[in-house]
């Protein structure tokens, strides 16, 4: 079923590529840009030293000195097509390219030019209202982004690190006004980059208006079971997952900017095989739900301040990267009050943070092995140049 829909939609898109005109190809130039960044990081009344406590948020989380990464940025930006290849180096990139070395899983061999790969696509521009892009490409979905550069606060939230970071598919994307757009996609499941792995597909779309973009997500992410293939009663598949997410931002005034973001995720039960044949699993969807605010005021050309409130919930054992309790439910607030200042292409990033959940979920000095409290408070110092 799930490639019938695959082949539906690619013969939509042949079936009108003959529709738009082609023109003579453009010599616009080839484009390098991109950003380093390094870090200190240091957490107040709880251990620096082994088995470092960090907020369960990604990038920004390592004790001491400590590096981001190298993201070097080719594109080309023509007026009928283009393509970026966004290449990344060190522990920020690795992490953000978490589910690139499917080659290496199979294959068994070390190293692997995907693992540096954060966005691969080239795209087209059909006609003035609708582009194609096929590729590996960052999510649509979230406020926050990969690269630090383009982030106000250096650390991440609870809702960027476990939403998608990369999809690998086809999308649509229709800018049906000046005011409004769309955008529909088929891809690989959620950060299967290289090629898809699970034989399933998942769906995305994307409705803005003004600045306000409302997203969503529908699919499987890690394939169905199949009896010609269980191999036991250990073998389990999760159920469809869905997300939708808003993010919108509005500048208040020439110095005052407010950006939103919430989101909802939740995956089916889904099913097993009990040796036998394959049956339904029990028990309600289990997934994470949020909202955050970022405030930020420039006060001079050079330097700006700004803060991001952010509330995070699981429900159902949904993640484990908070304390829950019983039920598997658990929250968390994380407030964090972040400063920019700019010295030409450099940007300096002094960050205060206080992360408090409903259950004990960060070691503290006297408990440095095992989570004892409900509240970590920690001081980042960032250092971020673009080019």
């Amino acid at each position: 079923m799930k490639n019938r829909y695959l082949l539906s939609f690619m013969a939509f898109f042949l079936c009108i590529s003959p529709l738009f005109s082609q023109d003579e190809e453009d010599s616009s130039p080839v484009t390098i840009s991109g950003s380093i960044d390094a870090y200190f990081r240091a957490n107040l009344g709880a251990p620096n030293k082994v088995n470092p406590a960090a907020p369960g948020t990604s990038f920004a989380n390592r004790p001491g000195f400590a590096l981001g990464m190298a993201n070097l940025v080719i594109a080309k930006e023509g007026e009928k097509a283009g393509f970026v290849a966004d290449l990344v180096f060190g522990p920020r990139g690795e992490d953000a390219v978490f589910g690139s070395p499917l080659n290496i899983l199979l294959n068994d061999v070390q190293g692997g030019s995907a693992q540096i790969v954060n966005q691969l696509y080239a795209y087209w521009n059909a006609s003035d209202v609708v582009t194609f892009t096929l590729g590996n490409f960052n999510t649509f979905l979230g406020y926050e982004v990969i690269s630090p550069a383009s982030n106000f606060n250096y650390s991440t939230s609870y809702m960027f690190s476990y939403g998608p970071f990369s999809h690998t598919g086809l999308k649509a994307d229709f800018a049906l006004s000046d005011d409004v757009s769309a955008m529909l996609a088929i891809m690989n499941p959620t950060d299967m980059t290289e090629f898809n792995l699970a034989g399933s597909y998942t769906f995305g779309a994307q409705l803005g208006f003004k600045g306000v973009y409302l997203n969503f997500l529908y699919g499987d992410q890690d394939g169905t079971l199949d009896d010609d293939f269980a191999l036991g009663t250990e073998d389990t598949s999760a159920g469809n997952t869905f997300q939708a997410d808003l993010t919108a931002g509005w500048d208040l005034s020439e110095t005052l900017y407010l950006g939103v973001n919430a989101t909802y995720n939740t995956t089916g039960a889904g099913e097993f095989f009990d040796g036998t044949s394959i049956q339904d699993a029990d028990g309600d969807g289990a997934g994470f739900y949020g909202v955050a605010g970022y405030l930020q005021l420039a006060t001079s050309d050079v330097f700006a301040i700004g803060t991001r409130i952010e509330y995070f919930s699981v429900f159902n054992n949904g993640l484990g990267v908070i304390g829950l309790d019983t039920d598997g439910d658990g929250n968390v607030i994380d407030v964090t009050l972040t400063g920019q200042y700019k010295v030409g292409d450099l940007t300096i990033i002094p960050e205060f943070r206080l992360d408090s959940a409903s259950e004990d979920t960060f070691p503290d000095n006297d408990s440095p092995q095992t989570p004892s409290t409900t509240s970590l408070s920690s001081f980042v110092l960032a250092a971020v140049y673009s080019f």
